[in-house]
């Protein structure tokens, strides 16, 4: 079934339950059981996005590769627990009026939905001869995405035309016919102050290198830089705040989108086919330094996700505009993500008015990593990150991540990893995570939050898993 060009702001809310926000770390399944605290702990492959200066210290192997290690994560801090799972796995229940003023309730919040996926399906890093450091290459699959609604746009979601925030402009009766004139309407960018959905599906080529500069018995210290080169598969970005509003989508033909007459628009570039075909590209630049004091403690900065994507298929844009009626009858069952969609149908009046564009560029979701950490022997490693984003696009982080990560060894071949971490729009969390390890090969299963899975308020499920991680030429 196509989509029409109306739901272009919310489709990738309808494709997100079938394919599993951004933090890269869900990529791997160690740092995933620490929460994302990572910047001390990276090596080989796993430097790349986070710290590449880590590769110039010497590893526990020559040769580091990974296939098909990846993660994914969905919280709320809003909807409840009970809420969501109706959502999730029971959205076609029927739904009462004290139904829908809780689900309104649930999707009013500045984190009412952030969903997370990221797919290494290839690293690989080999430590160089004599002091030259380290090499690193990988492609990963990211997508994240983030909902947050003011009360207006809850209350149309799931009432549609019969919302109050509505009938104060556009008055009806119960069979849906317009009655009179209202209160004077005002730009979407008030009616819906305070509203953000955004979405980002990329594929990254990655390559990064880092080098030991300084080397002695009381202080080393490593930098390191990469580079990715990005294909862009959809992105969806709108935000409206402070009396203005920023809207545009490029999305790949994957998502079946019928763009309608605009699709004959000279301005417009359309990709069509099948697949994964890429609508945009652009590049992308890590930077870091890393050093080690004494025998025990580590420190790392580094700044990543630096550059930008330039988006040429299938862009649209949409400006602000009074507000206009809606024909939609909002929801009747707990398919709220239907809802969100139906609302920009092109068979209803509703809220945007879109233009054809060639191309749109875009920053990438820069982020600041500062980590520091302490490894008291092979058996022990503890240590705490701090990650800020350095922007607001689609695919970055909504809020400044802080956690306190530790790795032990109960056994030779038992990893245990946990912590506590807070930020970036999940709240406090409890992670866990379990490795096995042998001299050539690791394997484990991680959550971001344990207890988010029980959690009636704020529900966070989170898992990442990895079963093809070897390590060759050093010790484990």
């Amino acid at each position: 079934m196509k989509v029409s060009l109306r739901r272009l702001p919310l489709v990738a809310l309808l494709a997100l339950p079938a394919a599993v926000h951004a933090q890269n770390e869900l990529s791997n399944f160690t740092a995933t059981g620490r929460g994302g605290v990572i910047n001390t702990f990276a090596q080989d492959y796993q430097a790349i996005g986070i710290n590449p200066a880590n590769l110039g210290r010497p590893g526990e192997s020559l040769v580091a590769f990974t296939i098909l290690e990846g993660g994914g994560g969905l919280a709320s801090r809003s909807l409840s627990k009970t809420l969501l799972r109706r959502i999730l796995f029971d959205s076609s229940q029927p739904i009462g009026a004290a139904g829908k003023a809780e689900l309104v309730n649930g999707f009013e919040g500045k984190n009412a939905l952030n969903i997370n996926a990221d797919v290494t399906t290839l690293g690989f890093a080999i430590s160089l001869p004599n002091g030259l450091g380290g090499i690193a290459v990988s492609n990963r699959q990211r997508l994240g995405a983030h909902l947050a609604l003011n009360r207006n746009a809850a209350d149309v979601i799931i009432n549609g035309q019969k919302a109050a925030s509505m009938q104060q402009y556009f008055p009806t009766d119960a069979a849906g016919n317009y009655t009179g004139t209202g209160l004077p309407a005002p730009p979407i960018s008030n009616f819906l102050n305070g509203t953000t959905i955004q979405l980002a599906w990329t594929s990254e080529y990655n390559l990064s290198y880092g080098v030991r500069v300084l080397d002695n018995a009381a202080f080393k210290l490593s930098v390191g830089a990469g580079y990715r080169y990005i294909q862009g598969i959809g992105i969806a970005d709108i935000q409206v705040k402070s009396g203005s509003l920023s809207a545009y989508s490029s999305l790949s033909p994957i998502f079946k989108v019928d763009y309608g007459q605009l699709a004959s628009n000279q301005q417009f570039n359309l990709k069509s086919g099948s697949g994964l075909r890429p609508v945009g590209s652009g590049n992308g630049f890590d930077l870091g330094v890393a050093a080690e004091i004494g025998k025990l403690v580590r420190v790392g900065a580094s700044v990543t996700d630096v550059g930008s994507m330039t988006w040429k298929g299938n862009v649209v844009t949409a400006s602000d505009q009074l507000l206009q009626p809606t024909a939609a009858t909002g929801v009747e069952t707990y398919n709220v993500l239907k809802g969100i969609i139906n609302q920009f149908d092109t068979d209803k009046n509703n809220l945007f008015s879109y233009q054809a564009a060639q191309k749109r560029s875009a920053s990438l979701p820069a982020k600041l990593r500062l980590g520091a950490g302490v490894r008291l022997s092979s058996l022990f490693e503890a240590g705490i990150d701090v990650t800020t984003p350095l922007n607001k696009v689609a695919g970055n982080l909504t809020s400044t991540f802080v956690g306190l990560g530790v790795d032990f060894k109960p056994t030779p071949w038992l990893r245990l990893s946990s912590g506590l971490t807070g930020g970036a729009g999940y709240g406090a969390s409890l992670p866990l995570g379990f490795t096995l390890v042998s001299p050539i090969w690791e394997a484990g299963i991680s959550s971001r939050d344990v207890t988010g899975y029980f959690n009636e308020k704020s529900p966070y499920y989170s898992a990442a898993l990895g079963f093809l991680r070897f390590k060759i030429g050093g010790k484990s």
